[in-house]
C-alpha cells in the first residue's frame, strides 16, 4: 500500500467518522422527530460512504472491495426503508388515524 493511499484511508475515515458525530449531534439538538430522523438519515448515511470509501483501498482483494460496497448499498436501502417507517407511523399518530 502506497503512502498516498494511507492518506486517503485516514482522510475519508475521520471524514466519516466526523458525520457520524454530527448526525448523534443532530439527534440529541433537533426538536422534533422528523428533524432527528432526518439528521440521523442523511449523516450516518454519508458517514458510512466515506468510511467505505476509506476502507476500500485497505481491502485485499476485489471481491472484498465488493462487500464493503454491497454492505453500504444495503445499509442505504434499509436505512432509507426504515426512515419511511418511522415518518409513517408519526404522520398517522400526529393525525389521529
Amino acid at each position: 500500500m502506497t503512502l498516498a493511499a494511507g492518506l486517503f484511508s485516514i482522510l475519508a475515515i475521520c471524514a466519516g467518522a466526523f458525520f457520524f458525530l454530527a448526525g448523534t449531534v443532530g439527534l440529541l439538538r433537533f426538536p422534533d422527530a422528523l428533524t432527528r430522523l432526518h439528521a440521523l438519515t442523511k449523516a450516518d448515511n454519508l458517514g458510512l460512504g466515506l468510511i467505505v470509501l476509506g476502507l476500500v483501498p485497505q481491502a485485499s482483494g476485489v471481491v472484498d472491495a465488493l462487500k464493503l460496497v454491497a454492505v453500504w448499498a444495503l445499509t442505504q436501502l434499509a436505512g432509507a426503508t426504515a426512515a419511511q417507517l418511522v415518518a409513517r407511523a408519526l404522520r398517522r399518530r400526529e393525525s389521529g388515524a
